[in-house]
C-alpha cells in the first residue's frame, strides 16, 4: 500500500481498525460475498497522465461529439442560460450542493433559497413554496402522498393520462410503498377529460387528483372547472407544470388549485445527461403545514435587523421518520440556487420574451410542416411542443435517421408520432432547414 500515496490510511491505522472490530485482514470484511463475485485480478488501468494530458485527452474527445440541434423535449428542454448564470452560481461563496446543518449561521443560504422560494411563488400564483425537491416527478410522488396526508379517510389518487410517461412511473413506484391506491383520469383528443374526472369522483373515496398545464402532447390543458370538482368531493387538486410556460398560461393558483409542482430544469439548469434537476412544489397556505422538506422563512433578530430561518419544518421527517408524511430532509440547493439566479437575471419581461420566443418558432415550424405534408395529431392549443403524423408508416423512422444524419436530433416519438420541441435557441434557418429534410423524405 505505500506505492498509492492518496490511501488516507497507513498499514498501522488498517491493523488497528481490524483489530477493534476483531478481524484479521481485509479479506475478512467479505467473507458473506461468494467468491464468484469477488475481482482478484489486477485492474487494467491506463498510465498516468499529466494534467496537461488530460486536458488533451478530453479536448480530443469533445471534438468528435456532433453539436446538435436538438427539437427533443418531453419533460427536459434545451434552453438558454445567460452567462451571468453560471459565473455567479461557481463562485466560491455560493458552490455547494448542501445545505448547513447549523441553518440560522448560514444567512446567505437562507437568504437565496427565500428569494427562491418567493420567485417560485411569484410564478406559481400560490401562497408559499418550499427549499425544493429532488425533481420534478419525485414532487409529484410527494404531492401524491400531500394530498392523502390531507384528506381524512380518502387513500386514492388520480392521474391524469396525459402526465408525462417518466412521472407517472415515479408516482406509481412511491404509491406501491405508501400503501397509496392509484386510479386514472381518461384523455379524450389529447386533454385530460373533465368528464372522466366526474364519472371516477362518484365514488367519494379521491384524496386528491395532479393534472399537467402542458401535457405530454405539448397542449395547453384546459383546467376549466377540475379544482371545483375536486374540492367538491373534498380532494386536493395538483398541477404538474412547465415553469418557463407559466410566465405566459394561465397559473395554477389562478386556475385555483391547491398544490403546484414541476421540475425547474428549464430555469437555467444545462441538460446535463438527465441531472441534477430540481423539483419546486408550492401550495395555498392552508395547507403549508402537510409541506415536505424545508421553508425559509424571514425574520427579525434580538437586535431587530432582517434575517433568515428555517421554519415549519416536519421534526419526524428527521427523527420519529415512521410517523412522517415524507421522508425528504435535504434540498437541491445548488440547483435552486441556479433556478434562483436565472430567474433573477431574466426577470418578469425576459421570461415572457422567452416563452413568446418558443410559442411563435413552435407554429412557425408546425405550419410550415403541416404545408411539406406532415399532419397535426391534436388540434389544441400549444406551448412549445406538438404531436405530427404522416400517412407513411416506415416515414417516422427514415425522417429522424435523416435527420441524425445532418446532426439534428428529432423529436421524440409519441403514439405513432413525432413530439417536437422548440425552443428560444433554435434558428428560423434551422427550421426551414428541418422542414426540407422531412420535406424530401416525405415525396423521395
Amino acid at each position: 500500500m505505500g506505492a498509492f500515496s492518496y490511501f488516507p490510511h497507513t498499514e498501522d491505522d488498517i491493523k488497528l481498525m481490524l483489530d477493534r472490530i476483531g478481524v484479521s485482514s481485509l479479506d475478512d470484511l467479505y467473507a458473506d460475498v461468494p467468491e464468484k463475485f469477488i475481482y482478484r485480478k489486477e485492474y487494467d488501468l491506463p498510465d498516468a497522465m499529466s494534467e496537461q494530458q488530460v486536458r488533451d485527452f478530453f479536448a480530443d474527445l469533445d471534438s468528435k461529439d456532433a453539436k446538435l440541434k436538438v427539437f427533443a423535449g418531453a419533460g427536459a428542454y434545451d434552453h438558454y442560460t445567460p452567462s451571468v448564470v453560471p459565473y455567479i452560481c461557481s463562485r466560491s461563496e455560493f458552490l455547494t450542493a448542501y445545505t448547513p446543518y447549523q441553518a440560522e449561521i448560514s444567512q446567505g443560504t437562507l437568504r437565496y433559497i427565500f428569494e427562491y422560494q418567493s420567485m417560485i411563488c411569484a410564478l406559481t400564483g400560490m401562497d408559499i413554496a418550499n427549499a425544493s425537491m429532488y425533481d420534478g416527478p419525485t414532487a409529484a410522488a410527494e404531492a401524491m402522498k400531500m394530498a392523502v396526508s390531507c384528506a381524512k379517510r380518502k387513500n386514492r389518487v388520480l392521474l391524469s393520462d396525459t402526465l408525462l410517461p417518466n412521472v407517472k412511473r415515479v408516482v406509481e413506484t412511491y404509491a406501491k410503498y405508501h400503501g397509496i391506491q392509484l386510479g386514472y383520469i381518461a384523455q379524450k383528443d389529447g386533454q385530460t377529460s373533465l368528464e372522466a374526472l366526474n364519472k371516477e369522483l362518484e365514488a367519494g373515496d379521491v384524496a386528491g387528483i395532479i393534472v399537467p398545464s402542458l401535457n405530454r402532447f405539448g397542449i395547453i390543458e384546459d383546467l376549466t372547472g377540475f379544482a371545483d370538482a375536486v374540492h367538491a368531493a373534498k380532494g386536493i387538486a395538483v398541477e404538474y407544470c412547465d415553469p418557463s410556460a407559466l410566465a405566459v398560461v394561465k397559473t395554477p393558483g389562478e386556475w385555483g388549485f391547491d398544490v403546484a409542482v414541476g421540475d425547474g430544469q428549464p430555469l437555467g439548469i444545462p441538460l446535463c445527461y438527465g441531472g441534477p434537476y430540481v423539483g419546486f412544489m408550492a401550495c395555498n397556505k392552508d395547507y403549508v403545514r402537510k409541506m415536505p422538506g424545508r421553508i425559509v422563512g424571514q425574520t427579525e433578530d434580538s437586535e431587530g435587523r432582517r434575517c433568515f430561518v428555517l421554519t415549519l419544518q416536519a421534526r419526524e421527517q428527521h427523527i420519529r421518520r415512521e410517523k412522517a408524511s415524507s421522508n425528504i430532509c435535504s434540498n437541491q440547493a445548488l440547483c435552486a440556487f441556479t433556478a434562483g439566479v436565472y430567474m433573477a437575471a431574466m426577470g418578469e419581461a425576459g421570461m415572457k420574451q422567452c416563452a413568446r420566443l418558443c410559442t411563435s418558432k413552435a407554429h412557425y415550424f408546425a405550419t410550415e410542416l403541416v404545408k411539406a405534408g406532415c399532419k397535426l395529431k391534436y388540434q389544441g392549443e400549444f406551448f412549445h411542443e406538438f404531436v405530427t403524423e404522416v400517412a407513411c408508416p416506415n416515414c417516422r423512422k427514415k425522417i429522424l435517421d435523416a435527420l441524425d444524419a445532418a446532426d439534428i436530433l428529432g423529436g421524440a416519438e409519441v403514439d405513432g408520432g413525432i413530439l417536437w420541441c422548440v425552443t428560444e435557441l433554435v434558428s428560423k434557418e434551422k427550421l426551414d432547414e428541418t422542414v426540407s429534410i422531412v420535406k424530401e423524405v416525405l415525396h423521395a
